[in-house]
């Protein structure tokens, strides 16, 4: 068997229906093939206590090492604990992997590794036709197929026809591989998923070596569950090379980047150092204050590891106290930052008011995810963003920004310090759990290269006054607490201009509502302009912001290639927006944007710039497929 041919093309080829395949080479026996791919996407799936996105990483991080482009996304279960066996269980990793840029993790599997019948059911649908599905057969017993709502056992239905299948016994081969080491047999059965990773990494010629290191290091406390893991490993990746079912191996070349050095980074992590890399440019202690919630909880778990680069983490009781314990840390002079998710960004909201009226630099990261209230907590939307830039009581006009990819979660970081600080203003940045777990090669930087983030000198005691501006950024001076002879009050009653004295006086009122949005709006004019992609005098313009970039991007070169009149524009600024921003839109005869809400952005685009905007709006939990854009584009392409 060999995976279908196709052309490489200069689009994220993520979206193809088919595994991008490059040669074909038989073995000297004729009995296998090598099919040397341009790249491919995998997903492991299985109940939430399979240990499906330890392998998955496993496997991304190996595919890094040996030189790939990888972007990754896990897929967790909404339910803390759903019964093992049912549909909501469910927990999947997917990959793509290519020898050259992917901007997304793969509309559609080429492989899929099920360890029960509801892994299979519920990814089915999304395996590319012809595509190999992998199962544990041992897992297809009466008892789980009812569970998953099969009335037959699919292996033996025929119902799986279009696709390669492959069963495999792998829990009683699990259990074979471990039996030596006399396990509990609760403790044995978790090493199965190592045996999926073993064969999957013969699958695709990986090495499993750095797979071993990694158990040595995880695993270094407890010896027998280290050798039960790394014994699962060697017999599922033996077995795949004996084994008569496996006719073809796959590989793909390593890419070809631009020079440096790369590792591979969540969104969450790229936050976090972006943050860590900004004190330490800034001069200053870097305080983190936050409450722990899905998906935002690992910026928090990442920072903690930096106390020795001059980061200070605190886990407080409530949301409210961690917004305002960063606040007291921009008071104090450090850099005050707080991270959340949305129902934790509408309990912020005071004291993002708070902070706004003082005028004090914090950093809100709202990782967003479905809503309202709970929603869908470990599901991806973008339905934040109004209230980003529009939710709180009174005038309260503040800086918000979105990062693009996982990698992007850096820069964004970096900027959001960047205009805090030198603006003395509080600054969102809009992250999703598409982009906080989901992950891709970060080109990592010296942070000497990065912009210098000190602020200007303390005014001394004769030219200070609290809010005495810089007649540029209209900035008021950040003066810590107890410096001599700049002895001020900040608090949340409006301030006299220049004095800082409490005022309940309507004409000082309106000229500092004034000020604190042209404050806002002078960012503009510090931020990149707005950049299109394509001839600039197309049909139509494809808006995008946050995480849609990858698919969107993809979806709109694929349709250029196609010679569709089609341009792209991607908005990583979204208050202020760039300045050029709507003398880009003005050309155009119709506007799409597609967004993970029900059209905010596109709300926003026609108030502000009376447009022609339409929305193409998606809240499925899910981000946009390429191929699913490609089609709708297309369509309203179509009908215009």
């Amino acid at each position: 068997m060999s995976a279908t041919e196709s052309a490489k093309t200069g689009a994220d080829p993520s979206h193809s229906a088919t595994q991008d395949a490059a040669t074909v080479q038989r073995g000297a026996s004729g009995e296998k093939e090598f099919v040397q791919v341009h790249c491919s996407t995998v997903r492991f799936a299985g109940d939430s206590g399979d240990g499906m996105q330890v392998v998955g990483s496993q496997f991304a991080d190996i595919a890094s090492m040996t030189g790939l482009v990888v972007c990754t996304q896990p897929d967790y279960p909404s339910e803390i604990r759903a019964p093992a066996g049912s549909l909501g269980g469910v927990s999947g990793f997917q990959l793509s992997f290519a020898d050259h840029e992917v901007h997304t993790p793969g509309d559609s599997p080429y492989v899929l590794i099920a360890m029960n019948p509801a892994a299979l059911k519920v990814n089915l649908r999304e395996v590319q036709p012809g595509g190999i599905l992998v199962v544990n057969e041992d897992e297809f017993n009466e008892t789980n197929l009812a569970k998953a709502g099969y009335a037959a056992n699919p292996l033996t239905s025929g119902e799986l026809s279009a696709y390669r299948v492959i069963p495999v016994a792998m829990t009683r081969m699990n259990e074979e591989a471990v039996r030596h080491l006399q396990l509990p047999r609760k403790d044995a059965a978790r090493c199965k998923n190592f045996f999926a990773l073993g064969l999957s990494l013969w699958l695709y010629d990986r090495p499993i070596q750095p797979v071993l290191e990694y158990l040595i290091k995880k695993f270094r406390k407890s010896l027998s569950i280290m050798a039960a893991n790394g014994a699962s490993l060697r017999a599922g990746y033996n077995y795949a090379n004996t084994a008569e079912l496996f006719h073809v191996q796959h590989t793909v070349a390593a890419a070809k980047l631009p020079k440096g050095r790369y590792r591979r980074v969540t969104g969450n992590e790229a936050a976090a150092l972006g943050l860590v890399a900004a004190g330490y440019r800034a001069g200053r202690t870097l305080v983190y204050a936050s409450y722990p919630i899905t998906p935002a909880s690992e910026i928090l778990h990442e920072l903690s590891k930096y106390k020795d680069y001059d980061v200070r983490t605190l886990q407080v009781e409530d949301e409210i106290a961690a917004c305002v314990g960063a606040i007291g840390a921009s008071f104090a002079g450090a850099i005050g930052v707080t991270g959340t998710s949305g129902p934790g960004l509408a309990l912020k909201v005071e004291g993002m008011g708070l902070a706004v009226m003082t005028e004090l630099p914090m950093v809100i990261f709202d990782v967003q995810r479905a809503g309202p209230s709970t929603g869908m907590p470990t599901k991806t939307e973008q339905s934040d963003l109004l209230m980003a830039v529009h939710g709180r009581h009174g005038e309260a006009p503040l800086a918000v920004l979105a990062a693009a990819t996982p990698a992007d979660c850096f820069a964004m970081a970096f900027e959001a310090v960047r205009l805090a600080t030198k603006y003395m203003t509080p600054v969102i940045v809009l992250s999703d759990s598409f982009l906080s777990n989901g992950a891709e090669p970060w080109r990592i930087v010296d942070p000497d290269d990065l912009p210098d983030l000190h602020t200007p000198a303390i005014p001394s005691p004769e030219q200070f006054a609290p809010y005495r501006r810089d007649p540029i950024t209209l900035a008021r001076p950040w003066v810590s607490p107890g410096t001599p002879g700049c002895e001020h009050r900040i608090g949340g009653l409006e301030k006299t201009d220049i004095t800082g004295a409490v005022s309940y006086d309507a004409l000082n009122h309106q000229r500092m509502v004034n000020v604190r949005a042209e404050k806002i709006e002078r960012i503009a004019s510090d931020i990149p302009p707005a950049i299109v992609k394509g001839s600039g005098k197309a049909d139509l313009l494809v808006v995008s912001w946050g995480s849609t970039y990858g698919s969107v991007a993809a979806a709109v070169s694929g349709l250029q290639e196609a010679g569709r009149s089609v341009d792209h524009l991607h908005l990583r600024y979204l208050n202020p927006f760039p300045a050029n921003l709507g003398s880009l839109l003005k050309p155009y005869k119709k506007i799409l944007v597609p967004e993970n809400s029900m059209g905010q952005l596109c709300m926003l685009l026609r108030a502000k710039y009376l447009v022609d905007a339409q929305s193409l709006a998606k809240v499925e939990g899910r981000p946009f497929r390429v191929n699913e854009l490609i089609k709708l584009i297309g369509d309203f392409l179509t009908v215009m």
